[in-house]
């Protein structure tokens, strides 16, 4: 009876240590599978670390790729501007050479006529009529006749003259801006090469940038940065707002203004951009280098580059409103500068990261972005 019991208590104790050693085998294994979790979890974690610091580094780089882009674009601008004012310069000039020539050819068949009319009238001279003793009336006649046709031919020498003058001013006049020309063409042809290769340079900035964003939430996670940054320069923009001088804002050009380019509205105002986030304003597919213009009187109160929306300028309208332009390849007007209704205020582009043309276009009201179509016929 009590070997009985040994033996059984025996089995219980062996069993009770096999169901030890399993379980330790067993917490061992799961120890050991949340160590290597754990490790993977860690290295996850410093690859999105470091994928984040490279798109970082990309974003300053994109940074710097469109601004350097934005400035080409500029003396770009800036040159065919030039050449548009000297080739109307040359214009203009050719038209006074053309009348000059008229002139100096009319002049000089009218003092032609007036020598040969000399010239036969020669045997009338002054001395002769003296020694003739001729009628005292008649002498005084063809003296007044002939100071008559002197003063004529002294006149016409000294149009003749003056007019070669002109001309030979307006010759060398040409000259000058024919050189200034073919010196403006050279510049145009070297900073378009070079906003060639910032542009190229920038699209592989680009596509590096992207491959970081691959997936929905990194993406959708700048897009939260991005609006931050923009609510930020509201912010900014507002307070500067505050320091300038009243004008009439827009409330009274609801559904007059124009669009602040000709293009087609590829995003509109409301519509998903992506997860809960809508878009605050409209995207108008445009030309690249395309004028922008402001769409009412105002004053700058934002002129650089911004995370997401590119090269950006703010124009403050008072009473509240302002106007916000995006993605410009650049911009032609600066912080404190007035601008007019129409006036050229920057280009098309693609900046902010975007891989065809247009331009973001905003406008707000004390703050709030309100529908760019309810003003904008």
């Amino acid at each position: 009876m009590i070997l009985r019991h040994l033996v059984k208590a025996s089995v219980i104790a062996g069993f009770l240590l096999l169901t030890s050693s399993a379980q330790s085998a067993d917490l061992e294994k799961r120890q050991s599978e949340l160590k290597a979790i754990q490790a993977q979890i860690s290295k996850q974690q410093s690859s999105l670390q470091d994928t984040s610091k490279q798109r970082e580094k990309l974003i300053a780089l994109l940074k710097s790729d469109e601004k350097a882009i934005a400035k080409a674009a500029q003396q770009v601008n800036q040159t065919k501007t030039e050449l548009a004012s000297l080739n109307k310069q040359l214009d203009e000039l050719n038209l006074q050479r053309v009348e000059l020539d008229k002139r100096k050819q009319k002049q000089q068949k009218t003092l032609s006529k007036q020598l040969s009319s000399a010239y036969l009238a020669g045997n009338h001279d002054y001395s002769k009529m003296m020694l003739n003793q001729q009628n005292p009336a008649t002498v005084e006649r063809m003296l007044t006749y002939y100071q008559y046709l002197n003063n004529a031919r002294m006149q016409a020498i000294a149009d003749l003259k003056s007019t070669a003058q002109e001309l030979n001013q307006v010759v060398s006049q040409q000259q000058q801006q024919q050189q200034k020309l073919n010196s403006t063409i050279l510049s145009q042809q070297k900073y378009a090469k070079t906003l060639s290769a910032e542009q190229n340079q920038r699209q592989q900035t680009l596509t590096q940038l992207q491959r970081t964003l691959s997936s929905k939430g990194a993406e959708l996670e700048q897009l939260q940065i991005e609006e931050a940054s923009l609510k930020q320069i509201v912010q900014q923009a507002m307070r500067a707002a505050k320091n300038s001088p009243s004008m009439d804002g827009l409330a009274k050009l609801k559904g007059k203004l124009k669009w602040p380019t000709k293009g087609r509205t590829s995003k509109k105002f409301g519509s998903r951009r992506s997860g809960q986030i809508n878009w605050k304003g409209t995207i108008l597919s445009a030309p690249e280098g395309q004028d922008i213009q402001a769409i009412a009187d105002g004053k700058v109160i934002y002129s650089d580059w911004l995370r997401g929306f590119g090269m950006v300028l703010v124009i403050d309208h008072g009473e509240g409103y302002m106007s916000l332009y995006g993605h410009a390849q650049a911009l032609l007007r600066e912080v404190g500068d007035a601008v007019s209704k129409g006036e050229s205020i920057g280009l098309v582009g693609r900046s902010g990261g975007q891989t065809e043309p247009g331009l973001y276009f905003e406008i707000r009201h004390k703050g709030q972005a309100v529908n760019p179509a309810r003003y904008c016929r």
